[in-house]
């Protein structure tokens, strides 16, 4: 099987939004008027991000999920993607298994995949580029948040970096290998929210970039960040320590509001059936993360992960 081929028998299906999707020098988009694009990209990469052995229809859900995460955390609404493979050899099942996962993830938040790039490699590589729309003005950022905001975050932490130590906990590894990402949250935390990012490094790593983004201090109490209960039952506190402030690939949204706005965010937890929880507060000062513990005593703690650090 060719290049072409795979393009055309997995990877080419008429778009919906896109002027031109795949089949041409370039495709065509046209935002609708009044609205910004956010664009993103983000690369997989085999024995870096996930083993050779990673189950192929995942692969494309969690290649796909964790670009529209990022739209996500910009209160942007997913609307096309790209996708590049490096591929060892082309092997028929499991291109069908990755271009199912990868387009029902798409078809959910109605993403039209509109180019890309096929070679051969070494080694499997996967890169997708994500583009969205949100209202101009409205986008959320980073160096958004203010003094005296609530940080709050959805779902739970460390079950992601808790299926590295342990694969067989199947709601850890479903977590690791299918994140969700909170696309429809993102959109609705527009107005709401005056920071925001997704927590793909980790707590720790990840609410620094706002810190220091936004120059202020943030001041985080542990017992209150949301867990799985599966915590409790492995009685091992460093481990749960380093997976809930220090693990990646949770892809939930981490952000700052007003603490006025907390009645509206606790209303949209309900309505989304999304858990919104406070976990601390931003105020004036140096741009340093504490972390107090159940005494009240600041923690110890990794930061988030870097490819390039010593983790």
């Amino acid at each position: 099987m060719n290049e072409f081929n795979i393009i055309r028998r997995y990877f080419d299906r008429p778009p919906k939004r896109a002027l031109m999707g795949v089949g041409d020098d370039c495709a065509l988009v046209r935002p609708d008027a009044g609205l910004d694009l956010a664009v993103t990209t983000d690369m997989l990469v085999e024995g870096r991000h996930f083993l050779p052995d990673a189950e192929p229809r995942a692969l494309g859900h969690k290649a796909l999920a964790v670009n529209l995460s990022d739209l996500a955390a910009m209160g942007a609404a997913p609307r096309w993607a790209t996708l590049s493979l490096a591929l060892p050899a082309a092997d028929e099942a499991w291109l069908a298994a990755f271009s199912e996962g990868f387009f029902a993830l798409a078809e959910r938040h109605g993403v039209d995949l509109i180019g890309g790039d096929t070679t051969r490699g070494p080694q499997l590589v996967i890169s997708v580029a994500a583009l969205g729309e949100v209202p101009a003005g409205l986008a959320l950022y980073r160096g958004g948040a203010r003094p005296g905001d609530d940080i709050w975050v959805s779902g739970e932490l460390g079950a992601a970096a808790l299926a590295l130590v342990h694969p067989e906990i199947r709601e850890a590894a479903l977590r690791l290998h299918r994140p969700e990402p909170r696309v429809e949250l993102g959109e609705r935390l527009r107005g709401l929210a005056h920071a925001a990012i997704d927590v793909s490094d980790g707590l720790a790593g990840d609410l620094r970039h706002i810190v220091e983004r936004s120059e202020l201090g943030a001041l985080v109490h542990y017992a209150d960040i949301p867990r799985p209960a599966v915590f409790a039952k492995l009685r091992d506190e460093k481990l749960e320590r380093d997976c809930v402030l220090s693990g990646g690939d949770d892809y939930e949204l981490l952000f700052t509001a007003a603490r006025e706005r907390r009645v509206e965010l606790e209303a949209l937890s309900r309505e989304l059936d999304i858990a919104l929880t406070r976990i601390g507060t931003l105020q004036k000062g140096a741009s340093e993360l504490v972390v107090l513990d159940a005494q009240k005593k600041p923690m110890t703690y990794r930061g988030g992960f870097d490819h390039f650090g010593g983790r």
